[in-house]
């Protein structure tokens, strides 16, 4: 079994974590609607990119008396 020769510090281990950190979502004003969205990404809101519709968002109603 592999067993280290010494001590690894604290400042070796945090330089080899630093770039593990996360990065922050940079968010885009969709064009069509407003909303904010991924980049590169079709908008979750109104299915536009590059302004043209590429997927067709359905809005369900419910009916309460249908139940």
């Amino acid at each position: 079994m592999a067993v280290p020769k010494s001590k690894i510090t604290r400042m070796k281990r945090g330089m080899r974590r630093s770039h593990d950190a996360l990065t922050a979502f940079n968010p885009n004003e969709c064009s069509n609607c407003g909303e904010l969205k991924r980049p590169h990404h079709v908008c979750s809101a109104c299915g536009h990119y590059a302004e043209r519709e590429v997927v067709a968002i359905v809005e369900e109603n419910f009916d309460e008396d249908a139940a």
